[in-house]
């Protein structure tokens, strides 16, 4: 029989919350984490995949046990990026609508930071916070967490790879006494020092259904590319996905800059945000993708870590990533909350040994993708080239003459008969040009051998 939050010791007003949100079930992270947080007092590391929940799990109950009486900041939750900060802090407010008297307050980079000082002048309970401004704050002497109890890291892994310095500047101004939750979806040795370090020597270890919680319901595909067709090949799979949304993932930023300006060129409804944009620019970006105002996020690994954007359909690893860890997190941002979603990785032959390797390390099992013949691909590039001609402005600068001598070359023609002609015209050029293109790359296999 299925358990209930009221099962787990949540008091009625975060069920209520709860249910003004439509969450009745509990996760299997949510249903092993909340008791041992509310009847325990050890610090507890958590292991549970992306999309399972994690933020219900250490966040309903640290508002039930905030002290009201007490107006000191007393819970610190720490995480590796901005957009996942943000998103926590609007969780948290939406579990805690009818516990009005919380306060929390998000502090992140990315922003001014004066509106933040401002803000810690008032009562606060709950900081979310990213660690390079946590660590400014406290050197303004802006913050106090000396005294705060709970101590929550999420993404854990992703913290102590890339945010060190500020992680350890936090560290030493909390107290030694308080308790400490870590919440990471991988287990490298990085994390096992911190727990070591930083943690009581009698820590609660939880782990989620790891074997299949994390990859539930994503359908994980390859399909093998030569170098000269890879964007073709995107491009007619975006072509079947229309209205649909998804996320393609780059390894570096110039990556991201040259497919994005390629979709856009090719009028696919798109943005594309990584790590050199400013963080206005990333945020505009990621609210249209939130809103649905786009269907495709280009990103690089920055747009992995936590983001919980309702349906997503597919995740497409335009470059394979460099670590299985990487995989997990990209993959993840599709397939949430129950639902099922596409993982797509395109890749060279040479890399076809790494995706054994991949399904040995994670434990999943990936299928071929049937790609695209070559009479498919180039009808896909014609309809295209139509969408490009249709959504061309008109250029009002042609001369008058020009454009009377082009009509009557055209008049006696109809709609049927002009489309017809176009059409014949475009895939003449484009017979061309893959053939000289054939000729080209077949020259430099030879050349090779």
């Amino acid at each position: 029989m299925s358990k209930h939050f009221s099962d787990l010791g949540i008091n009625e007003h975060l069920q209520k919350s709860l249910a003004d949100l439509k969450i009745s079930v509990p996760t299997d992270i949510q249903l092993k984490t909340i008791p041992v947080v509310l009847e325990n007092k050890k610090d507890v590391v958590a292991l549970a995949k992306t999309g399972t929940g994690k933020t219900a799990a250490f966040g309903l109950p640290l508002l039930q046990l905030i002290n009201l009486d007490n107006s000191t900041i007393q819970a610190v939750i720490l995480t590796p990026t901005r957009e996942l900060g943000q998103q926590i802090g609007t969780n948290l407010e939406q579990f805690a609508t009818h516990m009005p008297e919380v306060s929390i307050a998000t502090l992140c980079g990315g922003i001014p930071i004066k509106p933040q000082i401002e803000r810690l002048t008032q009562t606060t309970h709950i900081v979310v916070a990213t660690p390079g401004r946590l660590a400014d704050l406290i050197k303004r002497n802006a913050i106090d967490i000396s005294k705060i109890d709970y101590f929550i890291l999420d993404e854990a892994d992703e913290m102590v790879s890339a945010l060190k310095e500020g992680l350890d500047a936090i560290i030493k101004e909390i107290p030694k006494a308080r308790r400490t939750l870590l919440f990471t979806a991988t287990m490298p040795g990085t994390i096992k020092q911190l727990v070591q370090n930083y943690m009581s020597k009698h820590v609660v270890h939880i782990e989620a259904d790891m074997a299949t919680v994390g990859h539930q319901g994503i359908d994980h595909q390859f399909v093998v590319v030569e170098p000269i067709e890879k964007l073709d090949v995107l491009l007619h799979f975006l072509n079947s996905k229309l209205g649909q949304r998804g996320i393609i993932f780059c390894k570096t930023k110039a990556a991201v800059n040259k497919l994005a300006k390629n979709l856009a060129i090719n009028k696919f409804s798109s943005g594309a945000i990584h790590g050199s944009l400013s963080q206005g620019i990333r945020d505009r970006i990621m609210g249209q993708f939130r809103e649905g105002h786009i269907d495709i996020l280009v990103a690089t690994d920055l747009a992995a870590r936590g983001l919980d954007i309702k349906d997503v359909a597919y995740v497409i690893n335009y470059h394979l990533p460099d670590t299985y860890d990487a995989y997990v997190h990209r993959s993840g941002r599709t397939a949430r909350a129950g639902a099922k979603g596409l993982a797509l990785t395109i890749i060279q032959q040479e890399e076809v040994i790494d995706i054994n390797d991949f399904e040995d390390k994670l434990g999943i099992v990936f299928k071929a993708y049937k790609k695209a013949d070559a009479q498919s691909i180039e009808e896909t590039k014609t309809v295209l080239w139509a969408k490009k001609i249709f959504k061309t402005k008109p250029n009002r600068t042609i001369s008058e003459t020009l454009r009377s001598d082009v009509r009557t070359v055209f008049h006696h023609l109809t709609k049927e008969e002009l489309i017809e002609k176009i059409l014949a015209n475009q895939l003449a050029q484009t017979t061309l040009a893959v053939s000289k293109q054939e000729t080209s790359h077949k020259k430099k296999k030879v050349s090779n051998t």
